[in-house]
C-alpha cells in the first residue's frame, strides 16, 4: 500500500510537565532495512516516557515518546521476511509509539493474539523484554531461587508476576499500599508485603525459609537499599531499572562483600538488536502461548492520544494498578 505521508503525533516540545506533549503534524517513517511500519492502534505509557518528557531528552532523534504499541504491518524494509503487510502484531519500539505510525524492527514484533484487543496487546511488549531480559539475560534467575519484585502491581511488574509464576519461578512483590498488596497476591506472587514495613527483609526472609532472594528487580531508584541488601541470598543480583534521575546510591559495602552481591541495573533501549532478538525468540518461545490464559494484562486506563498529557499525570501520581494506555485513532 502507499503510505502517506503526514501523520498526527505528540512530541515532546520542551523538558517540562505533561503540558509540553502537544500533538503536531509530523512525516511518516519510511523502513528501513530490516524494519516494518506499522500503522498503530494502541500504545503504552511507561514511566520511561515520563523521565524522557521531564528531561526533554529526544532518544535517538525522536521527539516522539512511546517504546510498544499494537497495530497492523503497512510496509516492509529490505530483507523482511516477517511479519508481513496486513498482520497484526505488538511490537516493542525504539520511541515514536505516540502516532499514527511507526517503525520497528523485524525482530522486535510479535503477533498479537486474536482475543486480544490492540489496548491490551500494545501493553505487554515493554514489560515482557524489561522482565525477560533482566530475570533471564541479566541475573540468570533458576527454578530453585527465590526472586522479588519492588512494584509488584506496575505495568511491568503485574505481568511479570504472571508470566514468571505460570512459568514455574517463586517471585515475591512489594507494592505501596494494601490494595496493591492483595492485587499482587492475584498477579501470582508467592508472597507480597509493604514496601515500607519496617521488618521488610525479616518478613521476606521467613517466607524464603532463611534462604533470601537471588534475583531482585527493582524500580525504585534503591529507595530500600539497606532492606535489599539484607534479604539478598549470597550471591545474589539487584537490577536497578530507574536511575532516579542521577542520585548517587549510598550502600553498605561491607555486606555487598560478606554476601558476595552484585548490584546492576539495565536500560532496555540502549541493549543491542542482537540481544533483543535473542529475548524476543525466548517471548516466542515461552511467554506467548501463556497469553490470554495464564498472562493478561490489567488496563487502569485508557486515553485518547491527544489525551497523553492527562495519561502522565496519572502515571505520575502512581496509585494505578496495571497499564496506562493510549487509544490511537485513525
Amino acid at each position: 500500500m502507499q503510505l502517506p505521508a503526514r501523520q498526527t503525533a505528540i512530541v515532546i516540545e520542551e523538558a517540562g510537565g505533561p503540558e509540553v506533549l502537544k500533538p503536531a503534524d509530523m512525516a511518516v517513517p519510511v523502513p528501513t532495512a530490516g524494519q516494518v511500519v506499522i500503522r498503530v492502534g494502541a500504545a503504552g505509557v511507561n514511566r520511561h516516557d515520563v523521565h524522557q518528557r521531564a528531561a526533554g531528552r529526544h532518544s535517538d532523534g525522536l521527539a516522539i515518546p512511546g517504546l510498544e504499541v499494537c497495530g497492523t504491518v503497512v510496509a516492509l524494509g529490505d530483507g523482511v521476511a516477517r511479519p508481513a503487510i496486513g498482520e497484526r502484531v505488538m511490537a516493542l519500539v525504539q520511541g515514536g509509539g505516540y502516532g499514527q505510525y511507526v517503525a520497528a524492527h523485524s525482530a522486535l514484533t510479535l503477533p498479537a493474539r486474536e482475543e486480544f484487543s490492540d489496548v491490551e496487546a500494545a501493553a505487554l511488549p515493554e514489560a515482557l523484554f524489561t522482565t525477560w531480559w533482566n530475570f533471564f539475560g541479566l541475573m540468570a534467575l533458576q527454578k530453585h531461587e527465590f526472586a522479588l519484585i519492588h512494584g509488584g502491581t506496575s505495568g511491568v511488574g503485574h505481568l511479570a508476576l504472571q508470566a514468571m509464576s505460570a512459568l514455574g519461578y517463586k517471585v515475591l512483590a512489594t507494592a505501596g499500599s494494601e490494595r496493591k498488596v492483595e492485587a499482587a497476591l492475584r498477579f501470582g506472587a508467592l508472597a507480597a508485603f509493604s514496601y515500607s514495613a519496617d521488618d521488610l527483609a525479616e518478613l521476606v526472609m521467613t517466607a524464603t525459609d532463611g534462604r533470601g532472594i537471588s534475583a531482585l528487580l527493582d524500580m525504585s531508584a534503591g529507595a530500600h537499599i539497606r532492606q535489599d541488601l539484607e534479604m539478598m541470598a549470597p550471591d545474589g543480583w539487584i537490577a536497578h531499572l530507574s536511575g532516579g534521575g542521577g542520585a548517587d546510591l549510598q550502600v553498605p559495602l561491607r555486606t555487598i562483600m560478606a554476601k558476595r552481591i552484585k548490584l546492576t541495573g539495565s536500560l532496555l533501549r540502549p541493549l543491542s538488536m542482537e540481544r533483543k532478538a535473542i529475548v524476543a525468540a525466548g517471548l516466542t518461545k515461552d511467554v506467548l502461548p501463556l497469553l490470554g490464559t495464564r498472562v493478561r494484562p490489567v488496563i487502569a486506563a485508557v486515553f485518547d492520544l491527544a489525551q497523553a498529557g492527562e495519561a502522565h499525570r496519572m502515571m505520575e501520581a502512581g496509585t494505578h494498578v496495571g497499564k496506562i494506555m493510549l487509544r490511537v485513532d485513525q
